[in-house]
């Protein structure tokens, strides 16, 4: 699919600290390996001087050393696991916040809908009123121009000609017909104008409290958030420091024991023969290969993430990753959806296919899409870096419309994918995973 307009770039939101630091070890053997090649290699008639042979003492500090740097290392990895812990807690609870808010932001919209409409039917009222009112005035009137003791034979007998008499008996009629009539349209139109007005000022007013007491809610959880990514930050810059000390100590513990390695090789070497020396080197050479070889295949590896796009029947696999969180209550919320962590920029794909109802901004989520299916299912993008489709575009299922991201309420990057039965955008989330499972699609985790 060629790409269309970005939505921006994302910047990560949690560094990881430490790097392993087998390949460092890996290298220094291969290097004492080749030193150790070039001294046996030496004939025994011209042996070098002898290496600094460092003291049991100096070995066994360094030793402590590394140790009490490991030590410390672990005790400050059990602080970023439970701040890391907690900064999930917190994300989950403020994403939630976002989906009330956006729950009280339409109900809101409802309201005022409903609003307009009694303010039509108050406009209504208000006309009935008018015309009861203007009916009771022209009876009023003409009842106290023939005065207000006026009876209907008076009337009658007060006739000029047979033309008029038949005409006030018609309108004595009309009154004797309609005025109870016209009193009673007058009281209903009353009532229902007034009940139009309040069933207007009891709707704006309950949906602006609900309203209101959502985005307290939303900026409380933003504010816990800000403040548990700022503890998690200081901890794992402190870690960071520890990871450094601890590769010095290791370094340095094993520049010692290379040098005592070296020495002992040494005086091996001085009172060997020729050619043991020889063979010595020869053997020599071959774990200097083998050295390398291992350092190489100790050194670091990366893991393609792979392309999403896994198509089973009308369905598809949304993005691919490890999965870092599964639906469920925690923390007194729902987490009402799956997270799928993957690097920023990983492609995302259409679940099924559908069209895109929301394409933006979205509370909690930072940008989101929601789609949907011909299935009458919602699926939910959430926390996107970039989103290449709009509102009311049709899309296929395994065609790719975002791609992962770290926006919103995000403790790393990831997918945030939420599926919503029987059409409906905000609430009423489902387990993603099983309904997957369902349709031939499987991302593992969560029992998935």
């Amino acid at each position: 699919m060629s790409q269309r307009r970005p939505s921006g770039p994302a910047t990560p939101r949690r560094p990881r600290s430490g790097r392993p630091a087998r390949s460092l070890r890996s290298a220094l053997v291969g290097v004492l390996a080749g030193a150790a090649l070039i001294a046996t290699a030496t004939p025994a008639v011209a042996v070098p001087p002898p290496p600094v042979n460092p003291s049991d003492a100096q070995l066994g500090d360094a030793a402590a050393q590394q140790q009490a740097a490991a030590a410390e290392v672990g005790r400050i990895a059990g602080l970023v696991a439970a701040a890391e812990a907690e900064l999930e807690r917190v994300g989950i609870q403020a994403e939630a916040a976002g989906t009330a808010y956006m729950i009280a932001e339409e109900a809101l919209a409802q309201a005022q809908a409903a609003a307009e409409e009694a303010a039509e039917q108050l406009e209504v009222a208000a006309a009935a009123v008018a015309a009861a009112e203007a009916r009771i005035a022209t009876f009023s009137r003409d009842s106290y121009m023939n005065g207000g003791s006026f009876t209907s034979s008076a009337a009658l007998l007060d006739a000029e000609g047979p033309g008029e008499l038949i005409q006030r008996a018609a309108i004595l009629d009309y009154v004797a017909d309609n005025q109870l009539d016209v009193l009673g349209q007058l009281e209903v139109a009353k009532v229902a104008q007034a009940n139009a007005d309040s069933a207007a000022r009891a709707a704006r007013d309950e949906m602006a409290a609900a309203e209101e007491a959502a985005a307290a809610a939303k900026a409380e959880a933003d504010a816990q958030l800000a403040a548990q990514q700022g503890a998690y930050e200081r901890v794992a810059a402190e870690k960071a420091q520890y990871d450094q000390q601890l590769q010095a100590a290791q370094i340095h513990l094993l520049e010692l024991q290379g040098a005592r390695n070296a020495y002992e090789q040494w005086a091996a070497q001085k009172a060997a023969e020729e050619a043991a020396a020889a063979a010595a080197a020869a053997r020599a050479a071959a774990e200097a290969a083998r050295a390398a070889a291992a350092a190489q295949d100790d050194g670091p590896s990366s893991i393609g993430s792979g392309g999403a796009g896994v198509i089973s029947g009308n369905y598809a696999k949304p993005t691919s990753g490890r999965v870092s969180s599964c639906f469920g209550a925690r923390w007194g919320v729902l987490h009402g959806g799956v997270d799928i962590a993957a690097p920023i920029g990983q492609p995302i794909y259409a679940a099924a296919s559908g069209v895109v109802k929301r394409a933006g901004a979205a509370t909690g989520f930072g940008q989101a899409v929601y789609i949907l299916g011909d299935d009458g299912y919602v699926t939910v993008y959430g926390h996107v870096n970039r989103y290449f489709v709009s509102t009311g575009e049709r899309v296929s299922a395994g065609e790719q419309i975002a791609e992962v991201g770290n926006r919103g309420q995000s403790t790393g990057p990831h997918l945030h994918f939420e599926v919503h039965p029987r059409g409906v955008m905000y609430g009423g989330q489902i387990n993603p995973v099983p309904w997957l499972n369902a349709r031939g699609i499987y991302i593992g985790g969560c029992g998935g």
